[in-house]
Parts: C-alpha cells; sequence; structure tokens
C-alpha cells in the first residue's frame, strides 16, 4: 500500500516533470510549521538554483501544474519558494480508513525481495554474556525484525567465536587443572565420554583464569598458540574437548539470548568453515591473489577509493594458524555458496570497522563475495550513567543476566511507587516487571541512533513518564484497557469520520508509520521507529485527554474514536515489536 507521503510526492513530482524539472524534488514531507499547512514541498529552492529562476515563479509553476486540485484544503507559498500544502478532511477520511482496513497498517514493503544475512550477536563460546554483546544482540535482533516485514527473505546468524586462541587458552588451562584427563594423552584413539568433565560454571571461571595467565607469561601464551593449531590440524583429544565446550556454551547462550525473546536462524560458528579453508587458501593461491610474507601467506589489498592504503589480509600465519580474517573470508563464501547470500550485514561494534575494510576489499578482490552486498553496521559502546563502561559495583564487567535482573528489580519497585499492578497476583506482577526492565533495557539501547555510545541508567529508564520503554507499555496498555472496557459495554469500533480539530493531530502521526519503517529500514536506524511510537504515544494521550471515548453519547463520533484508538495500538504494538518489546495484556 502506497503510503499518503508517497502519493503527494507522485503528485508533486508530476507537477515538477511537467515543468522539466526532476521529479525527485517534488518530495512532500511532513510540515514543520503545521500553523501554515500539514505538509510541505521544499523542491522550488534547489530547483531554482539549477535553472537559475527565481523560486518563487518556480514554485507557482508548479502549482500551476498540479493535478487532482480536489484534495487540497490549501495551497499556499512561504518564503522563497517553500509550497505549504493542507489537504481536505474528507480526503483525510478515506486514506485512514484504508489504513485501518489494512492488515500491515500501511507497511510498506521491499520491490524485489533479497536473500539477506544478518550477523549479530557473535558470543565466545566459554564466555558469559555481558553487557559488551547487548548492544549488537538489540541492534541486530531489531533489524532482523525490520527486514521481515519490509518482505526481505532473512536469515539471522549468531556466528559464534568458537575457534580462536581462547580455545588453546581453555585447553591448556584444563590440562593444567586435570593434567590426567584422558583428552591430553596422545596415545588415545577414543572414544571419549559423552559427558564433559567440567561445567559451564567451570568452564566461566576457567576463561578469566587462563586470559590472565597467558597474558603475564609468554611461555603459557605460546603453549595457549600451540594448542590452538593442534585443535585447528584435528588432534582428536583437544577437538573432543572443543565439541564439549561448544555444547556447554551453546545452553547457556540461548538461555541468555532467550530472555532477551532474541532468536536466531543459524547456530553456525567460526568452526563451521574450517573445512573450508584448505581449498580456499588454495584455490586463492592458484589464482594469484596470495603471496608470502615472513613466513605468513597473505592477501594484498587496492588502495582504497579515497587513496587510503590497506595493509594485507593475513590468511596464514607462519606457523600454520589461521586467523579469524581467513575465517570471516571463508564464512562469506559459505554464505554465498550454500545460503545465496545477495546481502550480508554485520552488526559488530564500530572499533571492528577497519578488519571490515580489510574483509571486504579481500572478498570483492578474490571474486569470493560474487554479487553479494558485504556491510558493516557499527555501533558505539554501553555506558553507565557517568558516561563510562558499564560495570558492576566491584567494577567488573557486568554479566548480562545481572543487568536483566537489575533493570527487573528497578522496574518492580517503579511499579510499586506509582501503585501499577500492586492488587495482581504475584507471578503476574513479577511478569509485567519482567516486560518491562527489557523494554527499558530496549528503548534505552534503541533510541539514540546506533552509532551514538548508549548510556543506560536503571533508575531513569524503568520510570514512567517521560522516553522510556516503561511509558511506552503504559500507554500502550492504557489504550488496550480502553478497548477493553469498551467491549465490555457493547461499544466497537466503526467508520473513522473526517477529523476535527481534536483528532487532526493523531491522524498526522498515525499516517507517518511508513516513512519511519523506511527510514528505519535505509538507514539500518531503530531510532526512528523510537521516535516515531513515542511521538504517537504523546499524539494518543493529547488526542484523549480531549476525547472522553467511552462517555461519549455521539454513536457513530464514539464509533470513530474507538476505531482510531484500535488502530494507534495496532501500530504502536508493530513498532514496539520491531523493537524486540512485548507488551502486557494489563499493568
Amino acid at each position: 500500500m502506497k503510503s499518503l507521503l508517497a502519493t503527494l510526492s507522485s503528485i508533486f513530482g508530476d507537477a515538477f516533470e511537467a515543468n522539466g524539472i526532476d521529479r525527485a524534488l517534488g518530495e512532500v514531507v511532513v510540515s514543520q510549521r503545521p500553523e501554515l499547512g500539514q505538509f510541505q514541498c521544499n523542491g522550488a529552492l534547489p530547483a531554482a538554483k539549477q535553472t537559475k529562476a527565481n523560486p518563487r515563479v518556480t514554485a507557482q509553476a508548479v502549482l500551476d501544474s498540479l493535478g487532482q486540485r480536489e484534495i487540497f484544503a490549501d495551497l499556499s507559498l512561504a518564503g522563497p519558494g517553500f509550497i505549504n500544502i493542507t489537504l481536505t478532511d474528507e480526503y483525510l477520511r478515506g486514506w485512514i480508513n484504508r489504513i485501518a482496513d489494512d492488515p500491515r497498517v500501511g507497511s510498506p514493503t521491499v520491490p524485489e525481495p533479497k536473500n539477506v544475512i544478518i550477523d549479530f550477536g557473535g558470543p565466545n563460546v566459554a564466555k558469559a554474556m555481558h553487557v559488551g554483546h547487548l548492544r549488537s544482540t538489540i541492534i541486530g535482533d531489531s533489524l532482523q525484525r525490520l527486514f521481515h516485514l519490509m518482505g526481505e527473505r532473512v536469515t539471522s546468524d549468531v556466528h559464534l567465536g568458537d575457534w580462536g586462541t581462547q580455545m588453546g587458552m581453555l585447553i591448556t588451562e584444563l590440562k593444567r587443572r586435570q593434567p590426567d584427563l584422558i583428552y591430553f594423552d596422545p596415545e588415545f584413539t577414543g572414544p571419549y565420554p559423552a559427558e564433559p568433565p567440567i561445567t559451564i560454571d567451570d568452564l566461566e571461571a576457567m576463561y578469566p583464569e587462563a586470559s590472565a595467565r597467558c597474558k603475564e607469561d609468554a611461555v603459557l601464551m605460546e603453549e595457549a598458540r600451540q594448542a590452538t593449531v593442534e585443535l585447528q590440524r584435528g588432534r582428536p583429544g583437544y577437538f573432543a574437548l572443543w565439541r564439549h565446550f561448544a555444547n556447554i556454551s551453546a545452553t547457556a547462550l540461548k538461555r541468555d539470548f532467550g530472555s532477551l525473546g532474541v532468536n536466531f536462524d543459524l547456530w553456525l560458528g567460526e568452526s563451521d568453515v574450517q573445512p573450508l579453508i584448505p581449498e580456499m587458501v588454495e584455490r586463492l593461491k592458484s589464482q594469484g591473489f596470495v603471496e608470502e610474507s615472513q613466513g605468513a601467506q597473505v592477501i594484498h589489498l587496492p588502495p582504497e577509493a579515497e587513496g587510503k592504503e590497506l595493509q594485507p589480509l593475513i590468511l596464514v600465519k607462519s606457523d600454520g594458524g589461521v586467523m579469524y580474517g581467513t575465517t570471516d573470508l571463508a564464512t562469506i563464501q559459505q554464505r554465498v555458496q550454500e545460503f545465496h547470500a545477495d546481502q550480508i550485514l554485520y552488526v559488530v561494534d564500530g572499533r571492528q570497522e577497519y578488519h571490515f575494510r580489510q574483509l571486504f576489499s579481500a572478498a570483492r578482490l578474490t571474486g569470493i563475495a560474487g554479487a553479494a552486498e558485504l556491510e558493516h553496521v557499527p555501533f558505539g559502546t554501553m555506558n553507565g550513567p557517568d558516561g563510562r563502561p558499564f560495570k558492576t559495583r566491584a567494577g567488573g564487567v557486568m554479566k548480562l543476566q545481572l543487568l536483566i535482573q537489575m533493570a527487573q528489580e528497578q522496574a518492580a519497585l517503579r511499579m510499586k511507587e506509582a501503585d501499577i499492578a500492586q492488587d495482581y497476583s504475584e507471578e503476574e506482577r513479577l511478569e509485567i516487571a519482567r516486560l518491562v526492565g527489557i523494554a527499558a533495557i530496549k528503548y534505552a539501547d534503541l533510541m539514540n541512533h546506533r552509532t551514538s555510545d548508549s548510556v543506560f541508567d536503571p533508575e531513569r529508564f524503568t520510570r514512567f513518564e517521560g522516553r522510556t520503554g516503561a511509558y511506552l507499555l503504559y500507554a500502550a496498555v492504557r489504550i488496550k484497557s480502553i478497548l477493553r472496557k469498551a467491549e465490555e459495554r457493547g461499544f466497537g469500533p466503526g467508520p473513522i469520520l473526517a477529523p476535527g480539530d481534536r483528532e487532526r493531530d493523531l491522524l498526522m502521526m498515525l499516517f507517518q508509520l511508513p516513512e519511519a519503517l523506511q527510514g528505519a529500514y535505509e538507514r539500518r536506524a531503530p531510532n526512528f521507529l523510537c521516535e516515531f511510537v513515542y511521538n504517537l504515544a504523546q499524539s494518543f494521550n493529547r488526542f484523549y485527554q480531549n476525547c472522553r471515548i467511552l462517555p461519549e453519547e455521539n454513536v457513530e463520533l464514539r464509533a470513530s474514536w474507538l476505531a482510531l484508538a484500535r488502530l494507534c495500538l495496532l501500530e504502536m504494538e508493530l513498532v514496539l515489536r520491531l523493537l524486540g518489546i512485548e507488551v502486557p495484556e494489563r499493568m
């Protein structure tokens, strides 16, 4: 369904084109000066600069060429050729009823769907998820939901870090602790035990200790590197241990992601493409892309468009081990060949920007990317109220589960202060607090552009007033309550009447959903959705202050207002769902 703004832009585009001007300059947007008009078209000024004409004369020529003038209540010029547009209430009535009758409430779709792989999350095996994983997870999940809605054929991949040096660190640390395990006996041929020799708690405790030891002791680091190489070469005992580590971690990771309501289509890791690497390296050698440099096998990369030089991408180290750039290159090959990817998005920390410039350059140079578009979707860091990276009170990195628990506890406290859900059962009250806590975390993360550093303040973002996830949940539940009470009294929604002064602002917000979705999709920026849903909630609240729906005695007017309330709820729930936020039935 074409949006109202797109329809108006098409009408004005025709008028610009009729005057020999690029029709793209006929774009119509919501007015920044509502006292002058509901919409505005600002294309006459840049058009006049191109043609060296008077912008007001150009704007008037456009108005003189307009068709369908019966839909306009008023057209006027302001300043240097700005066109102000006001539509008739009857035309607005027709549009809002079409949206209300549309199962997708006017949501746009892409004209040509693509196979899109979205790589996000990216946790490492053996490491507990912490706040550092939060932004990739929340942003990536929102994008996969949005891309699905837009009609793309989406496949999400968690891309586990399960094959790097941390595996060698864990193997050597376990050997230090339990040297008699059969996994370390080079003469043992199997089979190895089905049950792992350690638990997830053991694994999470081992890694930071192993990492610290290796950083302090060069000999231990070399042992870890050698263990990694032996694992990558297929040493049976090490491979069996790796399988235990991976399986234990996957269980814990699925629990953590599940607590955020995040799901992945693929649970592949770096290890899944290891069998592809030897053939890939040999092929690239035979094609002349690989050279030896100080004992390592590297790909020399061409300068970037602006002339910036890129360091060579190392495929194979001098000791025979592979780098994660090698694994990433093989992953692109797998995604193009096996999953037929047309586009691959990497929702990864902005600090990895240089790595992706190297990787994408190598993938395009060698032809591994094929025709697939490769895109890094970077984001900033997550910080605490003091503007520094979010930490525990003791100063350590905060685990994800602890952050979620903190947000839920703060939500429960805010609910008690506001006397919300206090007469509900404890089970329901805790569930609402859980939803409020998750909404607080996600909205606080997504409300600013992803490239900005995110500041999370549990006390502030669980409040039921202001620009918070808690406020939005309360606003949506309020509409649910109105509709529920109307149904109990036998009242139902009906056709939406032509708007008066009390309804017009809400209609203007409801019309803007398609552009919010399109903006978020094109810019990979969920903050467009956050801004829209917050403004919509505020518009409804202003509308409701002036239109007390249930006491209204005029049956047709009450039914029209109920239809507006229902449409508002549908749009709010749709956008909140795209943000990964679930709305409770009541609060």
